[in-house]
């Protein structure tokens, strides 16, 4: 079975901000996560869609 893999659409960060912070958010490709640096947060991004939870976000170190 092929597995499909759904890109983020980074035109989506114009309008994303930390539900936390209320800031802007810097895509990590590597990661797939949606980093807040204020709020100490990266949000996961699952078949290219981010979810922007506080509580499935994980803590930065």
């Amino acid at each position: 079975m092929i597995e499909t893999v759904i890109e983020f659409d980074r035109r989506m960060l114009e309008a994303l901000i930390c539900p936390r912070s209320h800031e802007t958010l810097r895509y990590d490709a590597e990661a797939q996560e949606l980093v807040s640096k204020s709020a100490g947060l990266a949000y996961p991004i699952r078949n290219g869609i981010p979810v922007m939870l506080i509580d499935e976000a994980r803590v930065l170190d």
